[in-house]
């Protein structure tokens, strides 16, 4: 018996040629795509910086000004909260039990007898 069937290398010699002769595209998605018709969505350069041509004023949008307070705002609050924390780092704790147990103890001084 040999190898390889004739009837399997014509099959897949006709295969082979059947792929090569045809292009198909196959895409990633089991949906099709659907058609958009919000317009073109490439702007094309103009040259200007931000599209705004020189000696014309910036019109700033609405939620620009909304946005920069409530983002600068954020930052501020968020700084002072992280300023006044707690530590609760397990460096700190140690150190306060070391020194506790030291003046249980009667080696270390309690600070605060004076």
């Amino acid at each position: 018996m040999p190898a390889v069937r004739p009837n399997t290398a014509v099959r897949a010699t006709r295969a082979l040629q059947q792929s090569t002769t045809t292009t198909s595209t196959r895409s990633f998605s089991a949906t099709p795509r659907a058609a958009s018709s919000h317009g073109p969505q490439y702007d094309p350069p103009t040259g200007w910086l931000f599209g705004v041509k020189p000696g014309e004023k910036y019109q700033k949008e609405g939620w620009e000004t909304p946005f920069f307070y409530g983002f600068c705002g954020s930052l501020i609050l968020a700084a002072v909260a992280y300023g006044f924390k707690p530590d609760t780092s397990i460096q700190t704790w140690a150190l306060e039990e070391a020194r506790r147990r030291l003046e249980a103890e009667g080696i270390l001084e309690d600070p605060e007898k004076k």
